[in-house]
């Protein structure tokens, strides 16, 4: 059997590593190849094209890898067309994959939607879209099976793949043994975002929001959770608080964010995949982003919910603060998370309302469910 897969993104990588795992324990011939990077590698799919670099929010910054991904575009498409596929799974990343979708779908390739957009926050006219390509859409939200259904798109709730995933690698008192951590004193996870934009973005005001923290709550712990294969330039914000007021110089850890949170009292997160991975952690979390302003004014005249955490959509109300575009100041995130360090019913009664956004995500083994679904596509397509 032979899949086709196009990721694009950090999480999307993770997500074809365990889909490309189940896949394999599925059928151990099958051969996993296409647009990835470490993490479908390690799971031993083939990259035949590199994602990172093509990762980028905002118009500015997509119209500058424009080149790049329309000539990964071209040499996928030849590859399907050369390789013949029994089934092509697009994973998250739309405005690349939409397009190559739909130009393999026309050799007659079936293709399985993994990681569905969140069609249903904005842009839902692309319902439309997908609908002409997709042989069968994969969810992992509850609520949007529902949405797919009926657009008449083929859907199937797999589940959220984090649910198996977002699992530390050591205790949190190992954790803080080897980082020299004070496990009487308060921890503040700081995830900053995986792109290279959103960092540039956010960590500076991030840098200021801790200072202002440990005046106020001087025992405060820094941990910030750096993704892999970003810039060191990119973290320099974070030196200017080795000699300030903190009474000490925030610790950074490359890829291990669960083992981040897991150590963590409190979380300050860029919205997206991360804060999911802190709601499974039970961790309160106070959310924070930024765009360009004309790529903000953009998103909200086309967006249909309010929230932009996706442990807020999920819950159907507010569990985590938002603090997006001009709300993001440092002053608003030092308020935010020194109510959180300070108020223990309020943390207690945060990671009760956490649980049950958990509960709602479903059970385990959604990339077990996702693999069978693809397996059962490509095969039914071999007795065509």
């Amino acid at each position: 059997m032979k899949v086709l897969i196009s990721c694009g993104e950090p999480s999307g990588d993770l997500y074809a590593g365990a889909l490309t795992r189940e896949l394999r324990a599925l059928s151990s011939s099958a051969r996993v190849f296409g647009l990835g990077g470490d993490g479908l590698r390690a799971a031993g799919g083939d990259v035949v094209e590199d994602y990172h670099g093509l990762t980028v929010t905002g118009l500015s910054e997509a119209l500058a890898v424009l080149p790049r991904s329309y000539s990964i575009y071209r040499r996928l498409v030849a590859l399907a067309r050369r390789e013949r596929p029994d089934v092509f799974v697009p994973v998250d990343f739309p405005d690349f994959n939409f397009r190559l979708a739909a130009s393999i779908r026309r050799m007659g390739i079936p293709v399985v939607y993994y990681i569905c957009p969140q069609l249903w926050a904005w842009r839902r006219g692309r319902l439309k879209t997908i609908k002409r390509f997709a042989t069968r859409a994969l969810v992992i939200f509850p609520f949007e099976a529902a949405i797919y259904r009926e657009a008449g798109i083929p859907v199937e709730f797999v589940g959220h793949p984090l649910l198996d995933l977002a699992t530390p690698t050591c205790s949190s008192t190992d954790f803080e043994r080897e980082y020299g951590l004070d496990p009487r004193a308060p921890t503040v996870a700081v995830l900053p975002g995986s792109r290279p934009n959103e960092v540039r973005a956010i960590l500076p005001v991030l840098v200021e929001a801790m200072r202002r923290i440990s005046y106020r709550v001087p025992t405060t712990q820094f941990v910030v959770a750096r993704a892999p294969r970003l810039d060191d330039a990119l973290f320099a914000p974070l030196c200017t608080l080795a000699a300030g007021a903190t009474a000490r110089p925030p610790i950074v850890v490359v890829s291990r964010t669960d083992d981040v949170l897991e150590a963590a009292d409190v979380v300050v997160t860029a919205s997206g995949t991360a804060t999911v991975q802190a709601a499974l952690h039970k961790r309160p979390m106070v959310i924070v982003y930024r765009l360009s302003p004309l790529t903000f004014r953009i998103v909200k005249a086309f967006a249909h919910v309010d929230s932009v955490g996706m442990v807020n959509l999920i819950a159907g109300k507010t569990v985590a603060p938002e603090l997006i575009q001009d709300d993001f100041t440092p002053q608003a995130v030092a308020d935010a998370i020194v109510t959180l360090l300070l108020d223990p019913e309020l943390r207690q009664r945060t990671r009760g309302e956490l649980e049950e956004v958990c509960r709602k995500l479903g059970g385990g083994g959604a990339s077990r469910r996702a693999a069978e679904a693809v397996v059962a596509v490509a095969e039914s397509g071999r007795g065509r």
